[in-house]
């Protein structure tokens, strides 16, 4: 999944010659804190909404101000994971998406990412989880693989979680079944230290809960 797969073009950027109280409507109509600037196809940066508070004039044109904008923006060729990165470090609502050619096509929304990121990682889909903790020389996906195969089971995702200063690592495992039950007998046998298991319907229905109540709460 890349960039260019996520673009939402329902979202129409500002140009300098958009007022700030227009650039402040449409952020509340649509839920966003920034809205991107575009000249033509030229994106010139990311306006935010305390940004536009701080210059106190809203009924002005936005182009004549000296604005000091973000540029953070991603490559349409660029991977779900980068977009994720640069939500996180730039603390956004929304991400422009640029060609090759540094070109505007379109934005990518956090609603949206939210809600494909869940299709990656099998969010929606029932099965239970088992998250593992061990040292980062021992962990070996092709043998974690194996155990769960070897159990007429899939792995549907797998996530590994680093920490600071530390050679642990944590193993996020979800799995097509909800009986975990025999992976988890292997794993045990092969020494592995499980240190959470979700496997009950009830469990996936509460996560599809939350996951449902998220995506309402960033549509609202």
């Amino acid at each position: 999944m890349t960039a260019k797969d996520l673009i939402s073009t329902s979202i129409i950027p500002l140009k300098t010659s958009d007022t700030g109280q227009n650039a402040l409507n449409r952020m509340e109509d649509i839920k966003v804190f920034h809205l991107p600037i575009v000249n033509n196809e030229e994106f010139l940066g990311l306006i935010s909404q305390a940004d536009i508070e701080d210059l106190n004039i809203p009924d002005e044109a936005l182009g004549n101000h000296n604005l000091s904008l973000l540029r953070p923006f991603i490559y349409h060729d660029q991977n779900i994971f980068e977009i994720i990165r640069l939500f996180s470090s730039q603390k956004l609502t929304l991400l422009p998406v640029l060609d090759r050619k540094n070109n505007y096509l379109g934005v990518i929304t956090l609603a949206d990412l939210v809600h494909n990121f869940s299709r990656l990682t099998s969010a929606e889909n029932p099965g239970g989880v088992i998250i593992l903790e061990l040292n980062n020389n021992d962990y070996s996906l092709q043998e974690i693989a194996q155990i769960v195969e070897s159990n007429d089971a899939k792995v549907l995702g797998l996530y590994v979680t680093t920490f600071p200063d530390s050679t642990k690592i944590e193993i996020t495992i979800k799995l097509n079944k909800i009986d975990i039950q025999p992976v988890l007998q292997t794993l045990y046998r092969y020494k592995y230290g499980v240190t959470a298991t979700f496997s009950e319907e009830e469990d996936d229905d509460v996560l599809k809960e939350r996951f449902d109540s998220l995506m309402n709460y960033l549509n609202i």
